[in-house]
């Protein structure tokens, strides 16, 4: 899966590399395993933390390409293991949640892969887009765990915990986090036109948890406001207190 333009990983590099593996929790005797190969495979490491606007021969992708097939998979065993009962639909609802960018970009966060991500200059200025390289990213550390131990155990060893956090607060949630998909569900089901999301950009600060400002309207009548820190957030949150108000006035 890696390519052959490898690029030479300078002594700094490893130890940064090193340093961040041993950070994922993933067990000793897989750490022994990747030191025992460490030029071979912090070169695997290298190149999943390499983003494309760093190196257009030597980055990410396939890595991450592979990573998507092994967290879909494991995440599978996971709802497996210990969600036995749940029906086939409610299975796919929840990976869907286990596996997705919003979730891979918390796990990139928590172990701070911003801080041994290579981009390059134009990119780092992007300020927008650094979810999105934090989730690829994280895919394509999941990818390069697997291409080097051919073994599932330390990314359930790693991703469980997160797992198990995750898809508590998702089974808490009468709508699966997918307000928006509840809504829409909501008001087709009495005939209603679909809803409609105003967006406001409140400021240019990224980051921010207010920066964008949602109202959700049905039938051209806002029910409901919204804030995040991206659009879909904002959208979401609005969508969500759209369905608190609509089942208070059922009650």
């Amino acid at each position: 899966m890696t390519s052959k333009n490898v690029n030479p990983v300078s002594d700094t590099r490893k130890k940064e590399l090193f340093l961040f593996i041993e950070k994922l929790n993933i067990g000793e005797i897989y750490l022994e395993k990747i030191q025992t190969r460490s030029d071979n495979f912090i070169s695997i490491f290298n190149e999943a933390l390499t983003h494309t606007s760093a190196n257009q021969l030597f980055n990410h992708e396939k890595l991450e390409f592979l990573g998507d097939a092994v967290l879909r998979l494991t995440a599978s065993e996971f709802i497996e293991k210990n969600f036995s009962s749940m029906q086939v639909g409610e299975r796919s609802a929840l990976r869907s949640q286990l596996v997705s960018d919003e979730w891979l970009t918390k796990v990139g966060k928590s172990i701070l892969i911003e801080k041994v991500l290579l981009v390059g200059p134009k990119a780092s200025r992007d300020l927008s887009a650094i979810a999105t390289f934090q989730a690829e990213a994280t895919e394509a550390v999941i990818g390069a765990l697997y291409q080097c131990l051919k073994d599932f155990k330390p990314i359930h060893k790693w991703l469980n915990p997160y797992w198990e956090k995750e898809s508590k607060i998702v089974l808490a949630d009468p709508h699966r986090n997918n307000s928006k998909s509840a809504l829409q569900e909501w008001s087709q089901g009495r005939g209603l036109m679909l809803p409609t999301y105003e967006i406001q950009e409140l400021t240019k600060i990224h980051g921010s948890a207010e920066r964008f400002f949602c109202k959700v309207k049905l039938e051209g009548i806002a029910i409901a406001e919204g804030w995040g820190g991206s659009r879909k957030e904002a959208e979401k949150k609005a969508a969500k207190y759209a369905l608190e108000y609509l089942n208070q006035i059922k009650e």
